[in-house]
């Protein structure tokens, strides 16, 4: 039986044109708002197959609501979010929390190296961890803190494997890797939010789950195929949204359950939706 848990590792508030970007100065908008949104939830997701639990994403660390966690540098940082996160969030303690040891985790998929992401790497044990190339040399040195990529969080001698897109690819996504012998945990490629976006795609015998990181905030923006206010890329990231709309519609009598990091609606649209 495969099953998909959401794990709550915090909540963070950013400003509403990060959610829906809008033109003009779209990627300077976040930075000079001043409404806030609603509490988003922080999400990382636990898929268990017979093969073993599979992690994707981190969340965001507690230590993130200590002073000097970020930059005082950086703009985005000190404008444009706020944190949320209690000790009891962490991803060790949630992953217990469903009777998951973290060094039984067979894998941790990160959808994109963004701090609120890969940050809860920080309390997991050395273990696979598979990221896309472009992503790992978008993380590195100054350029890297820049995009909000902050490599002094990881564990010590942090090494990811590089995900490898050698998989016959469920259309109409381009390229896919298999995690599991029988393919129903995948690995394609959603580039937009950053250049080496990933989602993770989970096929049950009832209904697919895709765990889509920051591919769009919310359902709604996959809906209206609006792209957020940060994403480096508005073409890559409208087409998709784009891919994801066609496959959810060419898989109609196969229901997709969509499951974005930060929309409030994923933990509920999750539990409605049986796994098994």
């Amino acid at each position: 039986m495969i099953r998909v848990h959401a794990l709550r590792t915090g909540s963070v508030f950013v400003h509403p044109s990060q959610i829906i970007g809008r033109a003009p100065f779209r990627r300077l908008r976040p930075l000079f708002e001043r409404r806030w949104s609603e509490e988003l939830p922080i999400l990382a997701f636990l898929v268990e197959h017979p093969e073993g639990p599979f992690l994707v994403d981190s969340g965001e660390s507690p230590r993130a609501m200590t002073r000097g966690y970020f930059p005082p540098w950086h703009p985005y940082f000190r404008l444009a979010v706020r944190f949320a996160i209690v000790d009891d969030q962490a991803i060790d303690v949630q992953l217990r929390t469903l009777g998951v040891a973290p060094s039984d985790l067979r894998a941790v998929v990160l959808t994109h190296f963004h701090t609120d992401h890969a940050g809860g790497l920080a309390h997991l044990p050395p273990m696979r961890t598979l990221v896309s190339r472009i992503e790992w040399q978008l993380a590195q040195g100054t350029p890297g803190q820049v995009r909000g990529y902050f490599l002094d969080h990881l564990p010590r001698g942090f090494r990811p494997e590089f995900i490898r897109f050698d998989a016959d690819p469920p259309a109409p996504f381009p390229r896919a890797m298999a995690l599991t012998s029988d393919g129903a945990v995948m690995i394609v490629p959603t580039p937009g939010h950053t250049s080496g976006h990933v989602s993770v795609l989970v096929t049950t015998p009832a209904q697919r789950f895709l765990i889509a990181g920051d591919a769009s905030y919310t359902e709604a923006a996959l809906a209206a195929r609006a792209i957020d206010g940060v994403s480096p890329n508005p073409r890559s990231a409208r087409k998709t949204l784009a891919t994801i709309a066609a496959f959810r519609e060419a898989a109609s009598a196969h229901p997709l359950i969509y499951l974005p990091a930060h929309d409030p609606e994923s933990e509920s649209r999750l539990r409605a939706h049986s796994s098994g």
